[in-house]
């Protein structure tokens, strides 16, 4: 995860902060998540040290909240706002996805493949992984993303994450149903169909499609807060 805009953490507390954005990014988390410093550090392998200047960046992005008390939890989104990072997410996740439908190499199609097929794989086995499933849909995300050769873009992309992934616990770990069924398969499908064929208005279209769908879904369970 880039730190846009701010200055440099130190090298532990930029690892640190790498391994907590990834817990936010991958829905690790859940929105109103207790999280122990303490607990970090042990799972983490590091001191507190880091970790509290990690969770200080991640504060001033409201990826986390803390207290006067030092008491660490992830943020309760409301509805409103949640509607707007989705708004913001399908406008700048789409032009990454039609940019790099432009850019994307031999290569990238090759991971962004790799990394279609294991989700869906997830997604509708016997026993379906949530957990996995979300982390594989946030590589899939920044797959895309990163082929679009725009960092920029991406590390603005990587911010509204921070934000959003604790929520998608409220999609794909809904339900098992919900996951075998989700269409965020068809989504992914349309989106990899649309990197090989060049198309950036397609590869645009999927993307925001499955924002825009999850969200509904999201929003409709009624499960955020009114304000």
């Amino acid at each position: 995860m880039s730190s846009t805009l701010k200055p440099p953490l130190p090298t532990m507390g930029q690892a640190a902060y790498v391994q907590i954005a990834g817990l936010l990014t991958s829905g690790h988390v859940a929105p109103g998540e207790r999280l122990s410093l303490r607990d970090l550090a042990e799972r983490l392998g590091t001191s507190t040290m880091p970790i509290r200047a990690a969770v200080g960046r991640l504060a001033e992005y409201g990826a986390l909240e803390v207290s006067p008390n030092r008491a660490v939890r992830v943020p309760v989104m409301s509805a409103a706002r949640f509607a707007e990072l989705a708004d913001l997410r399908q406008e700048m996740e789409g032009l990454a996805a039609e940019r790099a439908a432009k850019a994307a190499t031999a290569d990238d199609i090759a991971v962004i493949t790799r990394i279609e097929a294991e989700f869906a794989s997830v997604a509708t086995g016997a026993s379906p992984d949530a957990a996995r499933a979300v982390a594989l849909n946030r590589d899939l995300h920044f797959a895309i993303y990163a082929a679009a050769r725009m960092p920029l873009l991406e590390g603005a992309i990587e911010r509204l994450w921070l934000l959003a992934g604790p929520v998608l616990n409220l999609d794909m770990r809904a339900d098992p149903r919900r996951l075998a069924n989700t269409p965020a398969r068809r989504f992914h499908a349309a989106a990899l169909a649309a990197l090989r064929a060049r198309d950036g208005a397609a590869a645009r279209a999927a993307i925001a499609g499955d924002i825009a769908e999850a969200a509904a879904f999201i929003l409709a369970r009624r499960v955020l807060k009114e304000k």
